[in-house]
Protein backbone atom coordinates (compact mmCIF):
# COMPACT_ATOMS: atom_id res chain seq x y z
CA UNK A 1 0.00 0.00 0.00
CA UNK A 2 3.02 2.61 0.81
CA UNK A 3 4.47 1.60 -2.50
CA UNK A 4 0.85 2.39 -4.35
CA UNK A 5 0.52 5.83 -2.22
CA UNK A 6 4.38 7.02 -3.25
CA UNK A 7 3.61 6.07 -6.90
CA UNK A 8 0.31 8.04 -6.86
CA UNK A 9 1.74 11.46 -5.05
CA UNK A 10 4.69 11.07 -7.87
CA UNK A 11 1.76 10.64 -10.65
CA UNK A 12 0.24 13.92 -9.45
CA UNK A 13 3.13 15.73 -8.80
CA UNK A 14 3.98 15.38 -12.39
CA UNK A 15 0.30 16.25 -13.45
CA UNK A 16 0.46 19.33 -11.42
CA UNK A 17 3.90 20.59 -12.92
CA UNK A 18 2.80 20.09 -16.29
CA UNK A 19 -0.46 21.94 -15.81
CA UNK A 20 1.31 24.84 -13.98
CA UNK A 21 3.88 24.26 -16.81
CA UNK A 22 0.82 24.99 -19.67
CA UNK A 23 -0.85 27.50 -17.74
CA UNK A 24 2.23 29.78 -17.65
CA UNK A 25 2.08 32.18 -20.10
CA UNK A 26 4.83 34.53 -21.77
CA UNK A 27 6.09 38.04 -21.97
CA UNK A 28 7.71 38.50 -25.37
CA UNK A 29 10.51 41.41 -25.40
CA UNK A 30 11.11 43.25 -28.32
CA UNK A 31 14.50 45.59 -28.47
CA UNK A 32 14.74 48.79 -30.56
CA UNK A 33 18.30 50.20 -30.54
CA UNK A 34 19.15 52.53 -32.51
CA UNK A 35 17.54 54.87 -35.17
CA UNK A 36 14.11 53.59 -36.06
CA UNK A 37 14.28 53.03 -40.21
CA UNK A 38 12.51 49.71 -42.04
CA UNK A 39 14.26 47.37 -40.60
CA UNK A 40 13.16 48.17 -37.27
CA UNK A 41 9.65 48.78 -38.02
CA UNK A 42 9.68 44.99 -39.99
CA UNK A 43 10.74 43.78 -36.89
CA UNK A 44 8.42 45.17 -33.89
CA UNK A 45 5.54 44.46 -36.52
CA UNK A 46 6.36 40.71 -37.58
CA UNK A 47 7.35 40.24 -33.69
CA UNK A 48 3.92 41.64 -32.70
CA UNK A 49 2.15 39.47 -34.82
CA UNK A 50 3.89 36.52 -33.76
CA UNK A 51 2.98 37.23 -30.21
CA UNK A 52 -0.65 37.00 -30.97
CA UNK A 53 -0.24 34.41 -33.21
CA UNK A 54 1.76 32.25 -29.56
CA UNK A 55 -1.03 33.51 -27.28
CA UNK A 56 1.83 35.80 -24.90
CA UNK A 57 0.02 37.66 -21.95
CA UNK A 58 2.05 40.84 -22.80
CA UNK A 59 4.51 42.46 -25.37
CA UNK A 60 7.86 44.45 -23.64
CA UNK A 61 9.32 46.94 -26.48
CA UNK A 62 12.09 47.79 -24.61
CA UNK A 63 13.72 51.40 -26.09
CA UNK A 64 16.84 53.60 -26.50
CA UNK A 65 16.50 55.04 -30.11
CA UNK A 66 17.19 59.10 -30.85
CA UNK A 67 14.25 58.53 -33.08
CA UNK A 68 13.98 57.91 -36.65
CA UNK A 69 11.88 58.10 -39.85
CA UNK A 70 8.35 59.20 -39.68
CA UNK A 71 7.35 56.04 -41.94
CA UNK A 72 8.52 53.39 -39.87
CA UNK A 73 7.43 54.91 -36.96
CA UNK A 74 3.80 55.05 -37.95
CA UNK A 75 3.87 51.43 -39.34
CA UNK A 76 5.04 50.83 -35.58
CA UNK A 77 2.37 52.70 -33.93
CA UNK A 78 -0.42 51.22 -36.24
CA UNK A 79 0.38 47.82 -35.25
CA UNK A 80 0.77 48.25 -31.63
CA UNK A 81 -3.04 50.00 -31.87
CA UNK A 82 -4.30 47.37 -33.80
CA UNK A 83 -2.65 44.38 -31.72
CA UNK A 84 -4.46 42.21 -29.40
CA UNK A 85 -2.02 41.59 -26.95
CA UNK A 86 -0.87 44.55 -24.90
CA UNK A 87 1.61 46.51 -25.65
CA UNK A 88 3.97 47.91 -22.75
CA UNK A 89 6.80 50.11 -23.76
CA UNK A 90 9.66 50.37 -21.66
CA UNK A 91 12.66 53.26 -22.00
CA UNK A 92 15.50 51.20 -20.44
CA UNK A 93 17.93 50.49 -19.59
CA UNK A 94 19.22 53.68 -17.32
CA UNK A 95 20.97 56.08 -19.87
CA UNK A 96 18.50 55.27 -22.42
CA UNK A 97 16.04 57.63 -24.22
CA UNK A 98 13.00 57.51 -26.37
CA UNK A 99 13.04 60.86 -27.99
CA UNK A 100 11.05 61.85 -31.27
CA UNK A 101 9.74 58.69 -32.48
CA UNK A 102 10.55 56.80 -29.44
CA UNK A 103 8.40 59.59 -27.90
CA UNK A 104 4.98 58.76 -29.87
CA UNK A 105 5.35 55.21 -29.66
CA UNK A 106 5.56 55.35 -26.15
CA UNK A 107 2.61 57.38 -26.24
CA UNK A 108 0.38 54.27 -28.47
CA UNK A 109 1.46 51.93 -26.26
CA UNK A 110 -1.38 50.70 -23.42
CA UNK A 111 1.30 50.91 -20.98
CA UNK A 112 3.82 53.45 -20.89
CA UNK A 113 7.17 52.76 -18.67
CA UNK A 114 10.65 54.13 -17.66
CA UNK A 115 13.90 52.95 -16.07
CA UNK A 116 15.16 55.29 -13.57
CA UNK A 117 17.74 58.01 -15.14
CA UNK A 118 16.30 57.64 -18.67
CA UNK A 119 14.38 60.06 -20.89
CA UNK A 120 11.94 60.96 -23.98
CA UNK A 121 10.58 64.07 -25.86
CA UNK A 122 12.10 65.81 -28.33
CA UNK A 123 9.33 65.17 -30.66
CA UNK A 124 9.61 68.31 -33.17
CA UNK A 125 9.85 66.88 -36.78
CA UNK A 126 12.58 67.27 -39.16
CA UNK A 127 11.24 67.52 -42.74
CA UNK A 128 13.79 65.22 -45.28
CA UNK A 129 14.85 66.30 -48.46
CA UNK A 130 14.85 70.20 -49.02
CA UNK A 131 17.03 72.93 -49.56
CA UNK A 132 18.59 75.26 -47.61
CA UNK A 133 17.58 78.60 -46.63
CA UNK A 134 19.61 81.83 -47.59
CA UNK A 135 20.10 82.12 -43.83
CA UNK A 136 22.25 78.32 -43.73
CA UNK A 137 19.11 76.35 -42.32
CA UNK A 138 15.88 74.48 -42.42
CA UNK A 139 13.82 77.28 -41.29
CA UNK A 140 13.33 79.16 -38.67
CA UNK A 141 14.76 77.11 -35.96
CA UNK A 142 13.10 77.94 -32.44
CA UNK A 143 9.58 79.54 -33.76
CA UNK A 144 6.67 78.03 -33.60
CA UNK A 145 3.37 78.22 -35.86
CA UNK A 146 2.34 81.13 -34.18
CA UNK A 147 5.51 83.11 -34.61
CA UNK A 148 4.85 83.66 -38.60
CA UNK A 149 1.82 85.87 -39.81
CA UNK A 150 -1.60 84.43 -39.29
CA UNK A 151 -2.33 84.93 -43.02
CA UNK A 152 0.21 82.01 -43.28
CA UNK A 153 2.68 84.08 -45.53
CA UNK A 154 6.49 83.25 -45.87
CA UNK A 155 8.42 81.28 -47.89
CA UNK A 156 7.06 77.60 -48.74
CA UNK A 157 9.92 75.87 -46.70
CA UNK A 158 7.93 77.57 -43.15
CA UNK A 159 4.69 76.60 -45.02
CA UNK A 160 5.96 72.75 -44.76
CA UNK A 161 7.60 72.99 -41.53
CA UNK A 162 4.18 74.58 -39.88
CA UNK A 163 2.10 71.94 -41.55
CA UNK A 164 4.38 69.48 -40.36
CA UNK A 165 4.55 70.46 -36.88
CA UNK A 166 0.74 70.80 -37.00
CA UNK A 167 -0.03 67.26 -38.19
CA UNK A 168 2.76 65.76 -35.66
CA UNK A 169 0.53 67.68 -32.86
CA UNK A 170 -2.89 66.36 -34.00
CA UNK A 171 -1.13 62.99 -34.57
CA UNK A 172 0.17 62.72 -30.63
CA UNK A 173 -2.66 64.45 -28.96
CA UNK A 174 -4.90 62.06 -30.54
CA UNK A 175 -2.67 58.92 -29.02
CA UNK A 176 -2.60 60.84 -25.79
CA UNK A 177 -6.24 61.23 -25.28
CA UNK A 178 -6.60 57.96 -26.06
CA UNK A 179 -4.40 56.66 -23.80
CA UNK A 180 -5.54 59.11 -21.05
CA UNK A 181 -1.83 60.75 -20.80
CA UNK A 182 -1.08 64.34 -20.51
CA UNK A 183 -2.12 66.00 -23.69
CA UNK A 184 -0.81 69.20 -22.87
CA UNK A 185 2.82 67.61 -22.75
CA UNK A 186 2.21 65.42 -25.53
CA UNK A 187 1.58 69.07 -27.81
CA UNK A 188 4.81 70.67 -25.86
CA UNK A 189 7.03 67.97 -26.97
CA UNK A 190 6.15 68.36 -30.34
CA UNK A 191 5.42 72.12 -30.66
CA UNK A 192 8.83 73.03 -28.16
CA UNK A 193 10.85 69.84 -28.44
CA UNK A 194 10.51 69.62 -24.85
CA UNK A 195 11.82 66.88 -22.89
CA UNK A 196 11.55 65.07 -19.55
CA UNK A 197 13.63 62.61 -16.93
CA UNK A 198 11.47 59.37 -15.70
CA UNK A 199 10.45 61.11 -12.61
CA UNK A 200 8.62 63.86 -13.79
CA UNK A 201 7.40 61.64 -16.75
CA UNK A 202 5.57 59.30 -14.49
CA UNK A 203 4.31 62.88 -12.39
CA UNK A 204 3.26 64.70 -15.08
CA UNK A 205 1.03 61.82 -16.40
CA UNK A 206 3.02 61.22 -19.34
CA UNK A 207 3.89 57.19 -18.15
CA UNK A 208 2.51 54.87 -15.59
CA UNK A 209 5.43 53.25 -14.14
CA UNK A 210 9.14 53.90 -13.55
CA UNK A 211 10.43 50.49 -12.89
CA UNK A 212 14.55 49.80 -12.58
CA UNK A 213 14.63 46.44 -14.03
CA UNK A 214 12.17 43.76 -16.35
CA UNK A 215 11.46 41.70 -13.13
CA UNK A 216 10.50 44.89 -11.57
CA UNK A 217 8.49 46.11 -14.73
CA UNK A 218 6.37 42.74 -14.86
CA UNK A 219 5.50 42.73 -10.85
CA UNK A 220 4.11 46.26 -11.34
CA UNK A 221 2.28 45.62 -14.13
CA UNK A 222 0.29 42.30 -12.55
CA UNK A 223 -3.24 43.24 -12.57
CA UNK A 224 -3.12 46.37 -13.96
CA UNK A 225 -6.13 47.01 -16.09
CA UNK A 226 -5.52 47.63 -19.91
CA UNK A 227 -7.91 48.74 -22.42
CA UNK A 228 -8.00 46.96 -25.97
CA UNK A 229 -9.16 47.31 -29.21
CA UNK A 230 -11.64 44.32 -28.69
CA UNK A 231 -12.09 45.17 -24.85
CA UNK A 232 -10.44 45.81 -21.21
CA UNK A 233 -8.11 42.83 -19.96
CA UNK A 234 -6.42 42.51 -16.58
CA UNK A 235 -2.73 41.62 -16.53
CA UNK A 236 -1.30 38.83 -15.18
CA UNK A 237 2.19 39.29 -15.51
CA UNK A 238 3.41 37.68 -11.73
CA UNK A 239 5.12 34.67 -13.09
CA UNK A 240 5.55 34.61 -17.05
CA UNK A 241 8.17 33.29 -18.97
CA UNK A 242 10.47 36.24 -20.49
CA UNK A 243 11.00 35.16 -24.26
CA UNK A 244 13.69 37.60 -25.87
CA UNK A 245 12.79 38.02 -30.00
CA UNK A 246 15.96 38.22 -31.27
CA UNK A 247 15.87 39.38 -35.27
CA UNK A 248 15.68 36.80 -37.91
CA UNK A 249 17.61 36.97 -40.90
CA UNK A 250 14.77 38.68 -42.60
CA UNK A 251 15.45 41.75 -40.01
CA UNK A 252 19.21 41.53 -40.19
CA UNK A 253 19.47 41.40 -44.07
CA UNK A 254 16.98 44.60 -44.20
CA UNK A 255 18.88 46.23 -41.27
CA UNK A 256 22.72 45.66 -43.72
CA UNK A 257 20.78 46.91 -47.02
CA UNK A 258 19.07 50.24 -45.36
CA UNK A 259 22.32 51.22 -43.27
CA UNK A 260 23.46 54.87 -45.37
CA UNK A 261 26.64 53.78 -46.18
CA UNK A 262 26.52 50.70 -47.18
CA UNK A 263 23.20 52.06 -49.51
CA UNK A 264 25.62 54.55 -50.82
CA UNK A 265 28.23 51.78 -51.56
CA UNK A 266 25.69 49.62 -53.50
CA UNK A 267 24.90 52.90 -55.26
CA UNK A 268 28.59 53.20 -56.75
CA UNK A 269 29.06 49.58 -57.31
CA UNK A 270 26.06 49.58 -59.06
CA UNK A 271 26.70 52.18 -61.85
CA UNK A 272 29.82 51.49 -62.19
CA UNK A 273 29.55 47.55 -62.64
CA UNK A 274 26.66 48.67 -65.29
CA UNK A 275 29.25 51.27 -67.02
CA UNK A 276 32.29 48.44 -67.13
CA UNK A 277 29.28 45.79 -68.70
CA UNK A 278 28.71 48.48 -71.31
CA UNK A 279 32.01 49.26 -72.42
CA UNK A 280 32.84 45.86 -72.30
CA UNK A 281 30.31 43.70 -73.58
CA UNK A 282 30.14 39.66 -72.74
CA UNK A 283 31.68 40.20 -69.55
CA UNK A 284 28.70 38.96 -67.44
CA UNK A 285 30.17 39.26 -64.36
CA UNK A 286 30.21 43.02 -63.71
CA UNK A 287 26.81 43.26 -65.59
CA UNK A 288 25.36 40.96 -62.96
CA UNK A 289 27.01 42.48 -60.27
CA UNK A 290 26.30 45.81 -60.85
CA UNK A 291 22.46 45.13 -61.68
CA UNK A 292 21.91 43.34 -58.16
CA UNK A 293 23.79 46.13 -56.33
CA UNK A 294 21.85 49.45 -57.81
CA UNK A 295 18.52 47.37 -57.45
CA UNK A 296 19.15 46.63 -53.81
CA UNK A 297 20.56 50.55 -53.57
CA UNK A 298 17.84 51.59 -55.24
CA UNK A 299 15.47 50.18 -52.69
CA UNK A 300 17.09 50.87 -50.15
CA UNK A 301 17.46 54.75 -51.63
CA UNK A 302 13.38 54.28 -51.45
CA UNK A 303 12.61 53.73 -47.96
CA UNK A 304 15.51 56.33 -46.60
CA UNK A 305 15.54 59.79 -46.32
CA UNK A 306 17.20 60.63 -49.85
CA UNK A 307 18.12 63.93 -50.75
CA UNK A 308 17.34 63.80 -54.36
CA UNK A 309 19.54 66.57 -55.72
CA UNK A 310 22.66 64.82 -53.61
CA UNK A 311 21.68 62.00 -55.38
CA UNK A 312 21.29 63.10 -58.73
CA UNK A 313 25.05 65.23 -58.21
CA UNK A 314 26.62 61.79 -57.25
CA UNK A 315 25.21 60.10 -60.52
CA UNK A 316 26.60 63.49 -62.50
CA UNK A 317 29.74 63.12 -60.52
CA UNK A 318 30.65 59.61 -61.89
CA UNK A 319 29.39 59.92 -65.10
CA UNK A 320 31.81 62.66 -65.61
CA UNK A 321 34.31 60.84 -64.06
CA UNK A 322 33.92 57.76 -66.55
CA UNK A 323 33.89 60.20 -69.49
CA UNK A 324 36.90 61.91 -68.49
CA UNK A 325 38.40 58.04 -69.64
CA UNK A 326 37.24 57.45 -72.93
CA UNK A 327 36.73 61.63 -73.90
CA UNK A 328 40.12 63.03 -72.97
CA UNK A 329 39.27 66.75 -71.45
CA UNK A 330 42.74 67.61 -70.03
CA UNK A 331 41.39 66.83 -66.86
CA UNK A 332 38.22 68.96 -66.84
CA UNK A 333 35.42 66.59 -66.36
CA UNK A 334 37.15 64.55 -64.31
CA UNK A 335 38.09 67.03 -61.74
CA UNK A 336 34.12 68.14 -62.57
CA UNK A 337 33.24 64.79 -61.48
CA UNK A 338 35.04 64.39 -58.29
CA UNK A 339 33.42 67.60 -57.05
CA UNK A 340 30.36 66.51 -57.94
CA UNK A 341 30.41 63.30 -56.20
CA UNK A 342 32.03 64.63 -53.14
CA UNK A 343 29.09 67.40 -52.87
CA UNK A 344 26.23 64.67 -53.81
CA UNK A 345 27.63 62.63 -51.49
CA UNK A 346 27.63 65.19 -48.61
CA UNK A 347 24.16 65.76 -49.45
CA UNK A 348 22.78 62.34 -50.28
CA UNK A 349 21.34 61.50 -46.76
CA UNK A 350 19.48 64.24 -44.54
CA UNK A 351 21.81 64.51 -41.33
CA UNK A 352 19.11 65.48 -38.86
CA UNK A 353 17.59 62.33 -39.08
CA UNK A 354 19.15 61.08 -36.45
CA UNK A 355 21.42 57.94 -37.47
CA UNK A 356 20.64 58.32 -41.23
CA UNK A 357 23.84 59.96 -42.53
CA UNK A 358 26.49 58.94 -44.77
CA UNK A 359 29.57 58.79 -42.97
CA UNK A 360 32.33 61.60 -43.76
CA UNK A 361 35.11 58.55 -43.52
CA UNK A 362 33.57 56.57 -46.02
CA UNK A 363 32.65 59.67 -48.53
CA UNK A 364 36.36 61.01 -48.27
CA UNK A 365 37.39 56.96 -49.24
CA UNK A 366 34.85 56.76 -52.28
CA UNK A 367 36.51 60.31 -53.05
CA UNK A 368 40.64 59.56 -52.65
CA UNK A 369 40.14 56.53 -54.75
CA UNK A 370 37.95 58.29 -57.16
CA UNK A 371 40.89 60.94 -57.27
CA UNK A 372 43.72 58.08 -57.49
CA UNK A 373 41.90 56.10 -60.13
CA UNK A 374 41.28 59.39 -62.46
CA UNK A 375 44.82 60.35 -61.99
CA UNK A 376 46.27 57.08 -63.03
CA UNK A 377 43.60 57.12 -66.03
CA UNK A 378 44.87 60.51 -66.89
CA UNK A 379 48.94 59.63 -66.62
CA UNK A 380 48.24 56.65 -69.03
CA UNK A 381 46.16 58.61 -71.53
CA UNK A 382 48.91 61.43 -71.90
CA UNK A 383 51.70 59.28 -72.13
CA UNK A 384 49.80 57.53 -74.87
CA UNK A 385 49.09 60.38 -76.52
CA UNK A 386 53.13 60.83 -76.94
CA UNK A 387 54.09 57.51 -77.85
CA UNK A 388 54.46 56.35 -81.80
CA UNK A 389 51.63 54.48 -82.91
CA UNK A 390 52.00 50.50 -82.97
CA UNK A 391 48.96 49.10 -84.37
CA UNK A 392 46.53 50.31 -87.44
CA UNK A 393 46.98 51.49 -90.80
CA UNK A 394 48.61 54.54 -89.58
CA UNK A 395 52.24 52.64 -88.64
CA UNK A 396 53.11 52.15 -91.98
CA UNK A 397 53.92 55.89 -92.40
CA UNK A 398 57.34 56.23 -93.44
CA UNK A 399 57.50 52.82 -94.74
CA UNK A 400 59.68 52.04 -97.65
CA UNK A 401 59.16 49.09 -100.57
CA UNK A 402 59.68 48.92 -103.83
CA UNK A 403 56.95 49.17 -106.47
CA UNK A 404 56.24 46.08 -107.99
CA UNK A 405 54.12 47.53 -111.15
CA UNK A 406 52.83 50.54 -112.46
CA UNK A 407 50.43 52.65 -115.13
CA UNK A 408 49.97 56.63 -114.58
CA UNK A 409 49.28 57.96 -111.24
CA UNK A 410 48.68 54.54 -109.93
CA UNK A 411 49.91 50.90 -109.02
CA UNK A 412 50.73 48.65 -106.61
CA UNK A 413 53.66 48.57 -104.13
CA UNK A 414 55.48 45.94 -101.60
CA UNK A 415 55.28 47.69 -97.72
CA UNK A 416 56.48 45.04 -94.95
CA UNK A 417 55.53 41.96 -96.99
CA UNK A 418 52.13 42.92 -98.12
CA UNK A 419 51.30 43.92 -101.90
CA UNK A 420 49.01 47.41 -101.49
CA UNK A 421 47.57 49.92 -103.97
CA UNK A 422 49.22 52.80 -104.26
CA UNK A 423 48.58 56.55 -105.93
CA UNK A 424 51.50 58.89 -106.28
CA UNK A 425 51.98 62.47 -108.18
CA UNK A 426 53.52 61.03 -111.08
CA UNK A 427 54.97 57.70 -112.78
CA UNK A 428 56.93 55.88 -110.82
CA UNK A 429 58.94 53.17 -112.51
CA UNK A 430 58.67 48.97 -111.36
CA UNK A 431 61.68 48.59 -108.53
CA UNK A 432 62.02 52.23 -107.84
CA UNK A 433 62.14 52.35 -103.95
CA UNK A 434 58.97 54.58 -102.39
CA UNK A 435 58.15 56.10 -98.99
CA UNK A 436 54.37 55.96 -97.44
CA UNK A 437 53.22 59.20 -97.06
CA UNK A 438 49.59 58.63 -96.20
CA UNK A 439 47.09 55.96 -95.94
CA UNK A 440 43.74 56.53 -97.61
CA UNK A 441 41.09 53.71 -96.76
CA UNK A 442 43.21 50.54 -98.43
CA UNK A 443 45.43 52.82 -100.91
CA UNK A 444 49.08 53.97 -99.81
CA UNK A 445 49.95 57.58 -101.13
CA UNK A 446 53.39 57.19 -101.88
CA UNK A 447 55.90 59.45 -103.16
CA UNK A 448 59.88 58.32 -104.59
CA UNK A 449 62.33 57.82 -102.26
CA UNK A 450 65.12 60.59 -103.76
CA UNK A 451 62.23 63.66 -103.30
CA UNK A 452 62.07 62.79 -99.35
CA UNK A 453 64.25 65.80 -97.82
Amino acid sequence: MRAMRIAVAMVLLVVASWSLAQGRGTAVVLDIAGPIGPATSDYVVRGLERAADTGAEVVVVRMDTPGGLDTSMREIIRAVLASPVPVVTYVAPSGARAASAGTFISYAAHVAAMAPGTNLGAATPVRIGGLPLPGGGRGDEGKTPEDESEDGGGTPTKALDRKAVSDAIAYIRGLAQMRGRNVEWAEKAVREAASLPAADALKEGVIEIVAPDLADLLARLDGREVALADGTVTLATANLEVVMAEPDWRTELLSVITNPNVAYILLLIGVYGLIIEFYTPGLMGPGIVGAICLLLALYALHVLPVNYAGLALVLVGIALTVTEAFLPSFGVLGIGGIAALVVGSVLLMDEEIPGFAVAWQLIAAVSVVTGVLFTVVFTLLVRSRRRAVVAGPETLIDSIGPVIDWAGAEGRVRIEGEVWNARSAGALDPGRQVRVTDVDGLTLVVEPETQRR
